[in-house]
């Protein structure tokens, strides 16, 4: 993709994906709706954390795609399937990527069934060119970009020098201190994880995880907070992304999030995440002494009064606190935790240089 400096129809990039505002996510859709119709036989895509003028590969941070197709379904008549990959590349820090969406051939016509800031409900993309316009013409359905596409997609195979590379790279470069450990899918996918282990009532967890699908320079998973488990069998590799949450130091781990790839014998993959969140239930008599006790907090840092040891280990523990409580139906939790953000952050800072 990158070989080809200038955007086509069938090719976009951005420095980064905005998915935060409402402006950014109706640039996004836009660019998904006119890229699907304009190519309904062959894969179209976005390169993200390029620049737009020289093509200087800058990087762009991890993303998670699992909400990317839920935001085009939720938005677009007639969606087409979307796949985002993180793509590392040797001369981008450990911590950055490209990104790559892929946007899967859509026989029918993809709109708009709701409006979203400057775009009204019903509107209609194509590509011209580099260009995504508005258009009211019945679409002609363009096959021109087929062996193209088709021909680049073959050339950008990898092949086995590389996969030998990114495998030692893994093994005895990056993670070399961290028990790195990998798996061979149909003798022709290699995945690489490393992470540290930590074990918490028989359960063992990793984190500061990085996870890579090797022969195709994907980055699977990469975090230096979360922690997950991993499971295989002989034709699927699972994450489980885990959430620390629990009051009084007691915390458990809820899981969040699960992501499976799964590998077939014609030499391809699919990914697939399901949320796996359901709220821990705690008794609302102690959550109601917890919630105020912690409110008296909030006012003794407001006042810059000295805290006790056990004070402040309790407001260390204070997001999560009302984050359960919020989960248990106290509805002003997570605003207050909102609104406090700026203070809380100047705590974690003297805690810093304690």
């Amino acid at each position: 993709m990158l070989a080809h400096n200038d955007e086509n129809s069938f090719y976009d990039k951005k420095r980064q994906l905005n998915l935060h505002t409402k402006e950014g996510k109706s640039k996004f859709l836009k660019h998904i709706c006119g890229l699907s119709n304009s190519n309904p036989a062959n894969n179209s895509y976005i390169v993200v954390g390029v620049e737009d003028q020289d093509n200087e590969i800058i990087g762009t941070d991890f993303f998670d795609d699992s909400h990317i197709q839920n935001l085009v379904n939720a938005y677009l008549d007639n969606p087409p399937k979307i796949q985002y990959e993180n793509v590392p590349f040797p001369n981008l820090p450990k911590d950055r990527v490209i990104g790559l969406v892929t946007i899967k051939p859509k026989n029918k016509v993809s709109s708009f069934k709701k409006g979203i800031h400057t775009i009204p409900a019903h509107s209609i993309f194509i590509r011209r060119g580099s260009n995504t316009t508005p258009t009211e013409d019945k679409i002609e359905k363009n096959y021109l970009n087929t062996a193209t596409v088709i021909d680049l997609e073959n050339n950008s195979r990898n092949n086995i020098q590389y996969t030998l590379d990114g495998f030692y790279d893994f093994m005895n470069s990056r993670h070399k201190n961290m028990d790195p450990k990998y798996k061979v899918f149909k003798e022709l996918f290699v995945i690489c994880w490393a992470g540290i282990p930590k074990t918490v009532r028989d359960k063992t967890f990793l984190s500061r995880v990085d996870i890579e699908l090797i022969n195709e320079h994907i980055k699977l998973f990469y975090s230096a907070q979360d922690v997950v488990t991993i499971s295989f069998d002989q034709n699927s590799f699972t994450i489980i992304e885990y959430i620390p949450l629990g009051l009084n130091d007691k915390t458990s781990f809820y899981p969040l999030e699960q992501q499976t790839i799964y590998f077939f014998e014609n030499g391809y993959y699919k990914i697939e995440s399901k949320m796996l969140f359901e709220p821990p239930v705690f008794n609302k008599k102690m959550l109601f002494h917890i919630y105020n006790s912690n409110e008296a907090l909030v006012n003794k840092l407001k006042k810059g009064m000295q805290l006790t040891p056990r004070e402040l280990k309790d407001l260390e523990n204070l997001p999560s606190t009302f984050m359960i409580c919020y989960l248990n139906g106290f509805d002003d939790a997570k605003r207050k935790l909102i609104e406090r953000k700026n203070l809380l952050k100047t705590f974690s800072r003297y805690l810093f240089f304690v």
